[in-house]
């Protein structure tokens, strides 16, 4: 058992260095060792609280705020930061800190992530560190290459755990080892962690305790083996003579190159027979006759470089029928997600009929937006087996290992999300099948006038060619962009590609939003008010409802915020901003204040109280923000002073004010009258709000003494400034402020003065609960969907336009129409709602055509000759909740008029009418060939061209 930690703080490396000093010192050896990192080298993980501990320290000299004040809530509390570290303790990282495993080290924590927990450092800069102040345990991890080309590097956090299992013997333990080592490297280890032979030891990759392959390539690297995290690998050990026989075969076989493959396919275990490998090839002699067919089979496959899951029999389970395209996959867990989307994309027509010809020629190897061909050749070899006849269900293990490679958000065995993965496998095939090699610069010009056919052919060209597939073939369209600046009202239009449509699903036209109310004046207790706006209204239509709901005055206005983490996230003044923009677990205060003709400046006033700091060896506290912060105006046509404040941050705060509270005043802290100041710009008393406790706290606010508060003044110098002392002193204002920050800082005897509970119970706008049953069966047109997806709405803050005639960028309303269809449409219905806390699941009804989808009417491009007609032939389904959910797929065989569903393994027919569903989650349309024109008797083409402008 190693030492944890190692006491040398300070007594290391001779006198004791000034902050200053380790500061440049460890910048100037950061930058020397980041400059020369390479392959091999070693990077330490280091707690990210010990690390700002240290930055605090060494920076305690240093000026480091914004102008908005809110790094003040550290530096105002400078001497409790300002203490030298104690030693590293990374204690926090790992799972055990009093022993260490010889075979995985320190095992950290699995959910850690750079930058919120850790810090990576160059070894040179922890040596330094270490000497400065001892501690640890050291956890080092080396620099490996990664990227497609191999040529990018990146420190290896978590090596591969592989569990390995001893045969006969039932020995098993667990290593840690990289990705980047080779086969031979972990025959080794394997060897030298059961004190066995070489020469009698073979390791097969044992991948849901069945054996796959003979991991037999001594020089190939476990990443090149396709070896995930927690991945199991047997050690079979055989007796003397049977292990030479072995090894004796591996060798001649590695000997030559084109039998490596036959002969590690010959060595796997059959499915139905009881085949001995141990005796090498003459484990052949003795099968039965079901086993012995199932091995050909295999041996015939590996010579094609096929992929081998569904010759050892993983499942026995058999699909109806010997018809193509009935075939099922197995769930490798969690996995129902990603089959479910595979057998739509397998069963589109186009596709079956592509991949199952010789579309090598077609794929781009150069692309670097693409996959280097290996996503498109992993799904081309599955959807043939998928299509071969008379077949048992299939374990697309090859494939998800591809795809846990390009997109490790899919790896390990976690749900994800149908749609991401579709998205992902059609822009992934789409690039790796690219026809266009050297994709040429194009810029498509404005419309300045021209004729919208004219610009849409224009853009399309452009963008063919740069991007020629089957998928964009196949899938995708393009769809009329119309922007409005809200300012010169100039109107600008594009022609944009989609793959696919996201419909939102607004079963309403109405949406409510519950807000806190505060008053500036301390007249009524804080309350929520919840009220009903319009779904895409606008911010002004929100301050209308709370105006008539807190029955607000003539003389009064709302000024609403969003508040997080205790801060002013934003105040919303511009009453164009959409309520689309506000999301459901945001939350919102609205403050009733004066309205005014006079200059005022705006008091932002934020609470703080003492906490303890998380993870603290000592008993430091630090001043954090709590509960609401409030606003007020205060004139500024005088002087404003010290004594100002204070009497607006205690007309604040007085309806929090405990009866017992007031009746002590006389005796307590020194006091002030609120009468004793007129700058507050009070509005006038009685009940501004709808509010049924306000009366038992009306109070004159004129005669009522309050106590001093201990506050903090952020002046624009970014210093603090006590504003308990010094009444009459005057605060340091610009001519151009518009507001003033201040911090009130909440001690324990305060805290029992007020009733602060009301500051710190903010609700959600709108808070998620059970879905009730009358909402659940509530149907919603699938066109209804649609129409909302093309309804104009202002532009998402992130996506701000860039007017070219105001030169600036502008909130602009957007307007989608269709223009040109796909020959198979592919339509998300948005169940699940995104927020920054949750994610919530919409079980509304989708009342979705299955014939005779009628998309004329919304193609904007009039020219069009055609009706646009669609008919359903698959989608996926998501039965339950988010976190234990389950994929299906439903299926409409092309040869066949009948439905099935896909569940993994299990395929079973269905009736037309079972096929729509509350569960229905993505929607495949096929187009209609018609002959139905509407003049020249049109006929339906491949591609696009069907909707293309006729001139």
């Amino acid at each position: 058992m190693k030492e944890l930690t190692v006491e040398c703080n300070n007594s290391c490396g001779g006198p004791q260095l000034t902050p200053e000093e380790e500061r440049v010192l460890i910048r100037d050896i950061a930058i020397t060792s980041e400059n020369n990192s390479k392959e091999g080298d070693s990077f330490y993980l280091i707690t990210q609280r010990w690390w700002q501990h240290w930055i605090d320290y060494v920076n305690q000299e240093q000026t480091n705020v914004t102008n908005d004040g809110s790094s003040m809530l550290e530096n105002c509390d400078a001497v409790s930061s300002s203490r030298r570290p104690a030693s590293i303790d990374n204690s926090d990282l790992i799972h055990d800190a009093n022993s260490e495993e010889s075979n995985v080290g320190f095992e950290i924590h699995d959910t850690l992530l750079e930058g919120r927990d850790y810090i990576l450092l160059p070894q040179e800069v922890w040596n330094q560190l270490y000497s400065w102040y001892g501690g640890g345990p050291a956890l080092a991890r080396k620099v490996i290459s990664s990227g497609l080309s191999q040529t990018e590097y990146a420190v290896e956090v978590y090596p591969l755990r592989l569990r390995l299992f001893v045969m006969p013997k039932g020995d098993q333990s667990t290593i840690r080892i990289s990705k980047k080592e080779t086969i031979g490297e972990l025959h080794k280890r394997a060897c030298e962690l059961f004190d066995l032979n070489l020469e009698q030891v073979c390791i097969w990759d044992y991948y849901g305790q069945h054996k796959h392959a003979l991991m037999n390539d001594m020089d190939r690297t476990l990443d090149d083996a396709n070896l995930q995290m927690d991945q199991d690998i047997l050690v079979e050990v055989h007796n003397n003579a049977n292990g030479t026989a072995l090894s004796r075969f591996i060798r001649s076989a590695q000997g030559n190159g084109s039998t490596v493959k036959e002969a590690s396919s010959f060595l796997l275990e059959p499915s139905k027979s009881s085949l001995s490998i141990a005796g090498g090839l003459s484990a052949s002699k003795g099968a039965s006759r079901g086993g012995s067919t199932e091995l050909s089979q295999s041996l015939n496959l590996t010579s094609q470089g096929r992929e081998l899951d569904n010759t050892y029999g993983i499942s026995t389970v058999t699909t109806r029928g010997s018809s193509g395209g009935l075939i099922g996959l197995q769930n490798l867990g969690n996995t129902c997600f990603m089959n479910s989307a595979i057998q739509c994309l397998v069963h589109t027509s186009e596709f079956a009929k592509y991949f199952r010809e010789d579309y090598h020629q077609e794929i781009n190897w150069q692309n670097p937006l693409g996959m280097v061909g290996e996503l498109a050749l992993a799904f081309g070899e599955l959807l043939r087996r998928l299509w071969a006849p008379g077949r048992t269900a299939i374990a697309p293990r090859q494939f998800k290992m591809k795809l846990a490679r390009f997109a490790p958000q899919f790896s390990g065995y976690n749900q994800h999300d149908s749609q991401e993965l579709l998205a992902f496998l059609l822009d992934g095939l789409h690039e790796d099948l690219n026809r266009v090699k050297h994709k040429p610069y194009k810029k498509s010009k404005d419309a300045d006038g021209r004729p919208d056919e004219e610009v849409a052919d224009e853009y399309w060209a452009n963008h063919i060619a740069r991007n020629d597939s089957i998928i964009v073939d196949v899938c995708q369209g393009q769809y009329k962009s119309t922007l409005v600046c809200p300012e010169c009202h100039k109107i600008s239009v594009t022609f944009d590609p989609f793959m696919y449509l996201s419909l939102p699903l607004q079963s309403t036209t109405t949406r409510s939003m519950t807000v806190m109310i505060f008053t500036c004046d301390g007249s009524a207790l804080p309350f929520s008010c919840t009220v009903t706006v319009p779904k895409q209204g606008r911010c002004r239509d929100l301050i209308n409802a709370l105006s008539s709901a807190c029955s607000l005055k003539n003389n009064e206005e709302l000024k609403l915020a969003e508040v997080r983490n205790h801060l002013f996230q934003r105040f919303l003044e511009d009453p164009l901003i959409s309520l689309s923009m506000i999301k459901d677990d945001d939350h919102l205060v609205a403050y009733k204040i004066p309205k005014s003709l006079k200059k005022t400046l705006l008091i932002r006033l934020i609470h703080r109280r003492q906490e303890q700091e998380t993870g603290a060896t000592q008993a430091a506290q630090h001043w954090k923000p709590f509960g609401t912060p409030l606003v007020s105006l205060i004139s500024r046509d005088e002087v404003i002073t010290r004594g100002d404040i204070q009497t607006v941050a205690n007309t604040m705060l007085s309806s929090l004010l405990r009866s017992e509270s007031l009746r002590q005043a006389d005796t307590s802290e020194p006091c002030l009258s609120l009468a004793a100041s007129e700058k507050c710009c009070d509005s006038s008393s009685g009940e501004a709000c709808s509010n049924p406790m306000s009366d038992s706290v009306n109070k004159d606010s004129t005669a009522v003494t309050l106590f001093k508060l201990p506050l903090q003044l952020v002046e624009e110098s970014n210093a603090c400034v006590d504003l308990s002392v010094g009444e009459d002193k005057a605060i340091k204002l610009s001519s151009t402020s518009t507001s003033i920050l201040v911090y009130v800082d909440w001690s324990q005897e305060l805290l029992e003065k007020y009733d602060t509970h009301y500051l710190e119970n903010l609700p959600e706008v709108c808070k998620y609960g059970p879905v009730n049953k009358k909402a659940r069966t509530e149907p919603l047109s699938l066109y209804t969907c649609l129409e909302a997806f093309l309804r104009e709405e202002p532009l998402v803050p992130e996506d701000m336009w860039y007017c070219p005639k105001c030169k600036e960028r502008r909130q602009a309303s957007k307007k989608l129409d269709l223009w040109r269809l796909p020959e198979v449409l592919v339509i998300h219905l948005k169940r699940f709602s995104f927020s920054r806390s949750m994610k919530h699941k919409l079980e509304t009804f989708v009342n979705f055509p299955i014939h005779d989808f009628d998309l004329t009417k919304y193609i904007a491009n009039k020219n069009n000759t055609q009706r646009q007609l669609y008919e359903l032939y698959a989608l996926t389904n998501h039965y339950g909740g988010m976190g234990s959910g389950h994929y299906t797929a439903h299926i409409k065989l092309l040869d066949e008029s009948r439905w099935y569903n896909f569940d993994d393994t299990h395929i079973s027919p269905i009736n037309e009418e079972d096929v729509k569903s509350a569960a229905a989650y993505v929607l495949f349309y096929r187009r209609v060939k018609t002959s139905d024109a509407i003049s020249n008797g049109g006929k339906s083409g491949s591609g696009h061209n069907n909707c293309s402008s006729q001139k």
